[in-house]
């Protein structure tokens, strides 16, 4: 397990970058806006009828994201420098990016 000073930063580095790619795939009327409150993103869909979260869990260094009445837990992998969801081998953004196209049926969605 990495140290906390070290989730944190690579936490908020991984996050940043999903952030920036989801303001750019909300730009393009994806069909979901994004919110960013205090450290807990927000994805809620048009539709009002759910919405996906995505949050640091510092005490068990871990990126958890809540979609689809599921929740997936992203760990460090120290190979790649990325946080990976470990059933798939998915980074955080090919997650999020997979999660978006089958919920909204979309197989377009890009996250850059």
């Amino acid at each position: 397990m990495i140290d906390e000073a070290t989730f944190r930063r690579e936490s908020d580095r991984a996050l940043e970058a999903l952030k920036q790619s989801l303001i750019s795939a909300e730009d393009d009327d994806a069909g979901f806006e994004f919110e960013d409150n205090n450290g807990v993103m927000n994805i809620i869909f048009e539709n009002g009828s759910s919405k996906f979260v995505i949050t640091p869990n510092t005490p068990i260094r871990q990126v958890w994201i809540s979609a689809q009445a599921t929740s997936y837990k992203l760990d460090w992998a120290e190979a790649t420098s990325t946080f990976t969801f470990t059933k798939t081998g998915e980074d955080l953004k090919a997650l999020t990016q997979r999660l978006l196209r089958e919920h909204l049926k979309d197989p377009a969605i890009t996250l850059p």
